[in-house]
């Protein structure tokens, strides 16, 4: 049996309001649930009593729920949640007044904000009367190109309050990255930043807004806020004016507009690297009920913690974190580059706002950890009890490190799930332990499994990531898809009738998941299926290494593995490294995993949500075109790969 590297106690265990509600569940149904296997099984065997209680834990607010729960239950798609409900978002993000912090924005220039549920709530009162005076109404669609500051949310919660609909993207999105989005679906209003810092560098986005503002017809207005200047001069953008002209009305009140369950609120973006970005509508209540269930129990989040995510208004992460404020949280924002001023920026916030649940990526943690951090020794992590990570694959070695460098007790929970359901297929679980490179669980009312190419389902095998029964953040749909078919294609046209969610996937023997990367990125050399992540695992061990990215090259009627390292600054690709390398990925995996190719690259292209681009640099070598690459945060880097000489032979 695998060690665990944490587990909690047993009084912390008992205090979780996962444990709470497996006691009520026992009461109240006449179970009798020991343990979160028990728990995952009775709540996708019983749908219809399982969210109607994540509903009432998470007092959510609302002008009826019904009676029924579930329409169409045998439906996917198609199946309908909560069908006679009305509710709004926003009013349940905003049920506190008071001066508890709601929100602690940071930024890498030193700036620090903070807002009150008190006037958090004035300030979106305030935005939502200024938004119905521009004729905003329910179903309208509100744009922001936003940096991750309290504008971003002040602007979600007063778009919502109506019943429109909120979509951003964060400011590093190039004038035709926001026009493949925006320009689709024809926002009202865009609430904009004049510019933002990376890295210590200034950018400022005012002529690029100036196009936006001429580009998308739809737009009545564009609502400017000063981030990287006192006071913007915003006279060359069409439609313009400043945050505070804007907002400067009497109201103190919101009027919330109840609507439907389903009801559209937020408008997220695929990648869009193999064409123009698919436009995923997401629900009110859905969005609500799957955070709510994710961030109480499988966070274990209340109104005593702190909450932080590193993201961008690009990520949805940023969707998830935000809804951190229906459990009362206080939220932490930083916007900027994780690295500056100094490597260990957001450490010192962690540690000087008491943060409790740090959210980042498997990127991050990987990096601190090649920068020699040791966040635990040199700041004071106390109040710290979770860390969560996502984008990627967190390496084994990462778990090493977080107990090793960071803190010893704490539950570090990989989590896995995507824009296209706004939430998480898998999560983090308080009461059970920590093992070495799994994910902790499968979310509660989630059925996930993972099913072999003729849908059997495998266990300690590696297939497809799937969901065989309806949950509430499926998507309402695509924009502009009025049949469904693009909808039905993207995820139900590999198993009928069930969600195939294009994850290359594993169910250990301790009921955890692992995730071997993206399906349409797997190797096949020889015909054995190969996840990058196995790879990139091993890769990322070896000393001079930074980062990798693995592709399948099609050679002599097979598939060649071809390995591109991105390495320590002074270090070169030698012989001696190359068979290091090699080296490490056969002794902990097998023959076929090994390269035939390892290339040394200056960079590696990514999304501008951070995650590298196997596919677009599998067609680069291929020499076919990549559709979009304004979707990329560095699309030059794609240049790295065409018509190598090391590849033709």
């Amino acid at each position: 049996m695998t060690t665990p590297l944490w587990q909690p106690s047993q009084a912390s265990l008992e205090a979780t309001q996962m444990h709470a509600l497996m006691q009520r569940i026992n009461r109240e149904h006449g179970q009798s649930l020991a343990d979160y296997a028990d728990l995952h099984a009775w709540s996708i065997d019983n749908l219809e009593h399982f969210w109607p209680l994540v509903w009432e834990l998470g007092g959510v607010i609302a002008e009826q729920r019904g009676d029924s729960v579930l329409a169409r239950p045998d439906a996917m798609p198609g199946a309908r949640w909560f069908p006679e409900a009305r509710l709004n978002f926003a009013e349940n993000l905003l049920r506190r007044r008071d001066a508890k912090p709601a929100l602690i924005a940071c930024d890498e220039r030193g700036r620090r904000r903070e807002l009150s549920h008190g006037q958090l709530y004035e300030r979106v009162a305030r935005l939502s009367q200024a938004l119905r005076d521009s004729g905003v109404t329910p179903g309208d669609r509100v744009a922001g190109f936003v940096p991750n500051s309290e504008h971003a949310i002040i602007g979600m919660l007063a778009t919502a309050s109506i019943g429109a609909v909120w979509s951003s993207c964060s400011p590093d999105f190039g004038f035709n990255g926001v026009l493949d989005r925006f320009g689709q679906i024809q926002p009202k209003v865009l609430i904009a930043t004049d510019g933002y810092t990376w890295n210590g560098k200034s950018i400022d986005t005012r002529d690029r807004l100036a196009r936006i503002s001429q580009a998308i017809d739809s737009l009545n207005q564009v609502v400017v806020f000063p981030f990287l200047h006192d006071e913007p001069d915003i006279g060359d953008i069409d439609k313009a004016v400043a945050w505070d002209d804007y907002l400067d009305n009497s109201a103190r009140e919101i009027a919330f507009e109840a609507q439907p369950f389903d009801h559209p609120l937020y408008i997220l973006y695929s990648s869009g690297t193999t064409g123009a970005p698919k436009c995923i509508v997401h629900s009110a209540g859905g969005s609500l009920l799957q955070h709510l269930k994710e961030q109480r129990l499988h966070t274990d989040l209340d109104g005593d913690d702190v909450l932080f995510y590193y993201t961008t208004c690009g990520w949805m992460m940023w969707n998830w974190l935000v809804s951190g404020l229906a459990c009362e949280a206080t939220l932490v924002l930083f916007d900027g580059s994780p690295f500056a001023p100094n490597p260990q920026v957001l450490w010192e916030i962690a540690a000087r706002e008491r943060i409790s649940v740090f959210g980042t990526s498997a990127k991050y943690i990987a990096a601190c950890e090649k920068q020699g951090l040791a966040p635990g020794q040199d700041h004071d992590l106390s109040a710290l009890r979770a860390v969560l990570s996502t984008g990627s694959a967190l390496a084994h070695e990462s778990f090493d490190y977080v107990y090793r460098d960071i803190k010893r007790e704490l539950l570090l929970a990989s989590i896995s799930g995507g824009t296209d359901i706004v939430s998480c297929f898998a999560l983090g679980c308080p009461i059970r332990p920590v093992y070495r490179g799994q994910l902790q669980c499968r979310g509660l009312g989630m059925a996930v499994d993972v099913f072999d190419d003729d849908g059997n389902p495998l266990r300690g095998e590696k297939g497809e990531l799937v969901c065989t029964r309806p949950f509430p953040s499926m998507p309402v749909g695509f924009w502009n898809d009025p049949d469904g078919e693009r909808y039905r294609e993207a995820y139900f046209s590999t198993f009928p009738g069930i969600w195939a969610h294009g994850d290359y996937a594993e169910i250990t023997a301790e009921d955890g998941l692992i995730i071997h990367g993206r399906s349409d990125a797997v190797l096949n050399p020889g015909g054995v299926r190969i996840g990058t992540a196995e790879i990139y695992r091993q890769v990322e061990k070896v000393e001079g290494v930074l980062e990798s990215l693995c592709i399948g090259q099609e050679w002599q009627d097979d598939v060649r593995v071809i390995l591109f390292v991105r390495l320590k600054e002074g270090v070169t690709l030698d012989d001696a490294l190359r068979d290091e390398i090699k080296r490490t990925i056969r002794a902990n995996t097998t023959p076929r995993h090994v390269p035939a190719r390892i290339i040394q690259v200056a960079d590696i292209p990514r999304t501008l949500s951070g995650k590298i681009v196997e596919l677009a640099v599998r067609n680069v070598v291929h020499g076919r075109p990549v559709k979009n690459q304004d979707a990329l945060a560095n699309p030059e880097a794609l240049t790295l790969y065409k018509d190598l000489p090391e590849l033709q032979h």
